[in-house]
């Protein structure tokens, strides 16, 4: 495994409906080293959230089911663990930062006691130990101590999502996944909100799943980045190698519907087409339909992961070296 403290191999999800089984996650492959942050990154629908939810244990059965691959957390597979073993390393061991805080906090429960419930259940400390150890939680997010008694009604959303994060952060986990963090908030508090997960990254050493779609988040928090399509990685390299030089036609696609600045244009350039219907995927690239460089062999077979240059690996069936690319 490399020394990997997180590594999926492989992984299937598939949710069964009234309308037809929806392929979510279609041979996921990811890993992740002590330290490092992994960004995540694709349209909504790609499956980001549900790879998150099955690392976390989550997936709600029925209508999901995992059908095939391998979760390993330090070298344990933790789909093969019982659920009393995934409670006590839930929230210890791995825990997640939820991309809505209003849903992820208890409205009823002032946030300092549920910080403090999260501490109690993991450290095994005593009522009076969680509090004080709480209070420093959320000294660290940079909220004043004074607004431990406060009910989650009564914070901004900047400060419902650091609340989020002191919950998450409570019992030091090794492993962290944030599920879009940022998303709900205006630019102003983003900007504080990627700081200070910054700023706790250095303090702690925390490794980070970030699920995002947006490239300047990536750009700014992680280590490396891996690019998500109809529930399977499509490319995944450094940071300097996707944003230098990004291969998949998906990739590029999206790069190329960022505005940039210093270039005046009066349209962006969007990626055609809608993503592939999870019910109804090809038995050939699933970004046929929208690719600009679609060719006959493209609806041969089902491309492969290859590796164009070390740590560099790209989905497609153009991509065989890095001398062939030229999309």
């Amino acid at each position: 495994m490399d020394n990997n403290l997180l590594e999926v191999k492989d992984l299937v999800i598939k949710f069964y409906t009234d309308d037809g089984v929806v392929h979510a996650v279609n041979g996921l492959d990811l890993s992740l080293k002590a330290g490092e942050t992994l960004g995540l990154i694709g349209e909504t629908g790609a499956g980001k959230t549900t790879s998150a939810l099955a690392i976390m244990g989550l997936v709600d059965c029925p209508p999901g089911r995992i059908h095939s691959g391998e979760i390993h957390n330090k070298g344990k597979n933790l789909l093969n663990i019982k659920e009393d073993e995934y409670l006590n390393i839930r929230g210890r061991e791995i825990s997640m930062i939820f991309q809505d805080p209003m849903t992820a906090l208890n409205p009823t429960m002032k946030v300092g006691d549920q910080i403090a419930e999260v501490i109690k259940l993991h450290r095994n400390v005593d009522k009076k130990e969680s509090a004080r150890a709480a209070a420093d939680m959320l000294q660290m997010v940079r909220i004043p101590i004074d607004r431990y008694y406060d009910y989650p009604h009564q914070f901004s959303g900047g400060m419902k999502q650091r609340v989020v994060i002191a919950m998450a952060l409570a019992c030091r986990p090794e492993f962290v996944i944030a599920d879009e963090p940022t998303t709900a908030l205006d630019v102003t508090i983003q900007a504080q909100i990627l700081g200070l997960m910054r700023n706790l990254k250095s303090e702690l050493n925390t490794s980070t799943l970030l699920i995002t779609h947006d490239f300047g988040i990536v750009a700014e928090l992680c280590d490396k980045c891996s690019v998500i399509y109809a529930g399977e990685i499509v490319e995944s390299g450094t940071i300097e190698q996707l944003f230098d030089r990004p291969t998949h036609p998906y990739t590029i696609g999206l790069f190329d519907s960022l505005p940039k600045i210093g270039q005046d244009t009066d349209r962006l350039k969007p990626i055609r087409g809608l993503m592939a219907n999870p019910m109804d995927l090809p038995c050939w690239c699933s970004f046929y339909d929208r690719c600009d460089h679609r060719t006959e062999q493209c609806m041969a077979d089902e491309p492969q992961l290859v590796e164009i240059e070390p740590g560099h690996f790209v989905r497609c069936i153009l991509c065989n070296s890095a001398e062939e690319v030229n999309l």
